[in-house]
């Protein structure tokens, strides 16, 4: 009676093989969760940039557009900055910050302005924390010919840029518009 048996079991060339194939599987998986893990973190850095430049443009479209500066008695009626005694144009005001009496009180104040982190700071002037790596400015300009339709004239309208860098280098940039709204023409 010859009877061939064959042995049970797996021969040590199989078994190095699988080895292999198992260690390069975990390696490429390995890989993968580190830049999902590394990427994971890119959302929240855009959520947080988006955050600080939708607060800031909203801030500052909230302020007033007029020719003449809010406390000015003519600052409903001047139709030009030549009927006001102080007349507001692009860019802060002498001695006007975004933090201390007196404050920015027009929309055109804000443009050229910047923070950087860590000195990010809300409208009151409280340091806002963990921003440190962020930084932020504000542009404005006259609106262009056309950019607009039905626009009387392009000095009746500013664009405003706000412009967030976080620190990973993810830039958000917001823009809006806003109209001058004084003198109310009939």
């Amino acid at each position: 009676m010859s009877s061939s048996r064959r042995a049970l079991g797996f021969s040590l060339i199989e078994v190095v093989v699988f080895i292999v194939v198992l260690g390069i599987g975990i390696a490429g998986v390995v890989t993968l969760y580190g830049q999902l893990t590394k990427a994971s973190v890119d959302p929240l850095v855009r959520k947080q940039a988006l955050a600080i430049a939708s607060s800031l443009l909203e801030e500052i479209d909230l302020q007033p557009f007029t020719y003449c500066d809010p406390n000015d008695p003519a600052v409903y009626t001047a139709t030009s900055p030549a009927g006001c005694s102080v007349p507001e144009g692009i860019g802060p005001q002498p001695g006007e910050t975004r933090y201390a009496d007196p404050r920015f009180d027009n929309v055109g104040d804000y443009a050229g302005f910047s923070m950087t982190g860590p000195n990010i700071r809300d409208m009151n002037g409280t340091l806002i924390p963990g921003l440190a790596g962020y930084s932020v400015s504000v542009s404005e300009v006259n609106l262009a010919a056309g950019e607009l339709p039905a626009m009387l004239s392009t000095a009746d309208g500013l664009r405003i840029t706000v412009t967030v860098t976080a620190p990973t280098g993810v830039i958000v940039t917001l823009q809006g518009y806003r109209l001058r709204y004084a003198p109310n023409r009939p």
